[in-house]
């Protein structure tokens, strides 16, 4: 099971941890608890590092290939910190042919990250993602809640410094 060394060093805390065990000793009885506690993990630590899921692993007596499993099968679990902004490419068909996929290659050599990194700093992290349903817009993206549309690859600096 190899897993790529993410670019943001765990830090979870002590406070953190008890309360994952806390979620854990609520549910370890629990048929099909393992989703559950994954989400509630997720939502404790903000993504699931390979160090949360070896916890939920051992105490939860599953093995650690099921949690990991689980945690890369389902979209909505990440296994790598979120920036605190999240930039995330529309990489659908609209968008793809509008020149998204540019886009993306030049996000991925400003912030120095590929797809689901997050920077050493903790500010940005990238994704891409399939239709959002922006068509009209495309090529877009969003920076959390934030949509941008009609983009070029030219624009890529001036949306980045509005995070700055």
């Amino acid at each position: 099971m190899a897993m790529k060394k993410p670019s943001v060093p765990f830090s979870g805390t002590k406070e953190q941890e008890a309360q994952l065990l806390e979620v854990i000793a609520e549910h370890k009885n629990d048929q099909g608890a393992l989703m559950p506690i994954l989400q509630k993990a997720q939502g404790i630590y903000g993504y699931l590092p390979m160090e949360v899921l070896v916890i939920i692993s051992n105490e939860m007596n599953v093995p650690l290939e099921k949690a990991y499993g689980v945690a890369t099968f389902y979209s909505q679990f990440s296994l790598n910190p979120k920036g605190k902004y999240t930039i995330s490419v529309c990489l659908g068909t609209a968008c793809y042919v509008k020149g998204s996929g540019d886009i993306f290659a030049k996000l991925e050599e400003k912030l120095g990250i590929g797809n689901g990194g997050c920077t050493p700093d903790g500010k940005f992290s990238l994704d891409a993602c399939r239709c959002i349903g922006a068509c009209g817009l495309a090529p877009v993206l969003t920076v959390n809640d934030e949509v941008f549309g009609r983009l070029t690859v030219d624009d890529v600096d001036s949306v980045l410094a509005k995070f700055a």
